[in-house]
């Protein structure tokens, strides 16, 4: 018997092989956090679509201990302030992670399955249009809150930073110009400005004071 004798004869039985296959192999789908970990850094999430299981609409389980992606490389990560409600895209491995989780490096599998709901990996940020960010900036790169109102600007016109208090710890050096804030900034260290600093539009090396008589002792520390 040739293969196209042989798929044939086995046709009908190949379809319900395949997809049963289908029905159980997960590659990735949209979910929403129900609960968030931060020292073991995974989630708790529900499955944002449901399945169709016998002819019926049916919600997947509700999965934990899903590891979280968070930019991360050299030393260096952004991480979030995870919360319930917020939205994700789940990816499930090719095999088990079981063990990796555990005790990262390379190690074997704890059981052999193929793209399982027990093997997500939740990446942050996808969203549906509910819940799209708004006033996205189209002139540059932007780390920011959802609402627009506090955000580091990169762009070809340099660096904006705008928020209501500004609050720098450490020592700080300001090669150029500095222009005022327009709101409140608390500085926690030695400040060194290579040039001029100008607040509330007073330049600090070009202003005067008014009223005061020229003699020869110096002034005394600011009070």
């Amino acid at each position: 018997m040739n293969i196209s004798e042989w798929i044939g004869d086995n046709e009908e039985a190949l379809r319900v092989m395949t997809e049963n296959y289908i029905q159980n192999a997960r590659v990735a789908i949209p979910a929403i956090v129900v609960q968030f970990d931060s020292q073991k850094q995974t989630v708790s999430v529900q499955p944002a679509i449901k399945d169709t299981l016998q002819g019926k609409s049916t919600a997947l389980p509700e999965l934990s201990d899903v590891p979280v992606q968070f930019p991360r490389a050299g030393g260096y990560s952004l991480t979030f302030p995870v919360k319930a409600g917020d939205e994700c895209l789940l990816v499930f491995s090719d095999m088990c992670i079981d063990s990796w989780w555990q005790l990262g490096e390379v190690q074997n599998q704890a059981e052999k399955r193929r793209h399982d709901l027990s093997d997500a990996c939740a990446i942050l940020g996808i969203t549906s249009v509910p819940k799209a960010l708004k006033n996205i900036c189209m002139e540059g790169v932007q780390l920011r809150n959802d609402s627009g109102t506090d955000y580091i600007q990169l762009s070809e016109q340099g660096i904006l930073l705008k928020s209501k208090n500004i609050r720098i710890e450490g020592n700080t050096t300001i090669n150029g110009s500095y222009i005022g804030t327009d709101g409140k900034s608390t500085i926690k260290g030695n400040v060194e400005i290579t040039e001029n600093a100008v607040i509330g539009g007073i330049s600090f090396i070009n202003h005067i004071h008014n009223g005061v008589v020229s003699g020869h002792d110096n002034t005394k520390t600011p009070i």
